[in-house]
């Protein structure tokens, strides 16, 4: 399902046999004093792998898996002053334009963009894209994680950035990433997402918007296979609306 494991003839084949090919975007940026700062990336590379795979063994649907580049605008985490590689949000698009012209170029004509940061944006861009492609589609799918939260949690139990969430997945995935002794809960304050200026560190000393006190193994093993399901149904969905 990695299109970076493939050979050139194996990926010719995919794009001949009309896969999708999924695109996740990733960031570097802090996740707080307890996580490491590529949490993003390999969530969106991770999550997608799996997708991939329970989709061709659920829904019998074929789908790659491309890369993730590591890198993406986040200018919200600058105030920390270490932790991130952030770009342009101009560059951001540049780059993603020629992701999908190189796809489209292969034969690619179905491609799920998966934006693995909150603050990615790239829907003006892909509707412009698609206007001088013919018989391209390209499909941003909302993210399921404040659903599968709300569901298996509570909407009452804020989680915002790197908190409990992010935490919980880490605990469960890959625990010798976690700085247990950092996990505490720090004051915050939510910040409006939305806000193009947007400065985490005036609403978070510690980088975390959220409550820690609900992390778990446990609940990091429940998240991930709400997860792993959801985004499977996504390909899946898509597949019967696409073909």
């Amino acid at each position: 399902m990695e299109f970076g494991k493939l050979t050139y003839t194996e990926i010719k084949d995919a794009a001949r046999s009309n896969w999708i090919i999924i695109v996740p975007t990733g960031c570097t940026e802090q996740q707080g004093l307890h996580l490491p700062v590529d949490f993003d990336t390999w969530l969106a590379e991770n999550i997608w792998i799996s997708a991939s795979s329970l989709a061709a063994e659920k829904f019998n649907v074929d789908s790659l898996v491309l890369p993730p580049m590591p890198f993406g605008p986040t200018p919200e985490h600058i105030g920390y002053g270490a932790g991130y590689i952030n770009i342009s949000q101009e560059l951001h698009e540049c780059v993603y334009r020629e992701v999908l012209q190189s796809l489209t170029d292969q034969g690619f004509k179905r491609i799920i963009i998966w934006q693995g940061c909150g603050q990615h944006q790239l829907a003006p861009m892909t509707e412009s894209f698609i206007k001088n492609v013919p018989d391209v589609n390209v499909f941003i799918p909302e993210s399921p994680f404040q659903r599968i939260w709300n569901d298996l949690v509570g909407h009452d139990v804020p989680d915002g950035h790197a908190a409990s969430f992010a935490t919980s997945l880490s605990l469960f995935l890959r625990p010798d990433n976690v700085r247990n002794d950092q996990i505490q809960n720090i004051e915050f304050t939510m910040p409006d997402w939305s806000d193009p200026s947007l400065d985490i560190s005036k609403h978070s000393k510690s980088g975390t918007i959220g409550d820690l006190s609900v992390a778990s193994t446990e609940l990091g093993k429940k998240l991930w296979e709400s997860l792993v399901i959801e985004c499977s149904q996504i390909i899946f969905d898509y597949d019967q609306r696409s073909k």
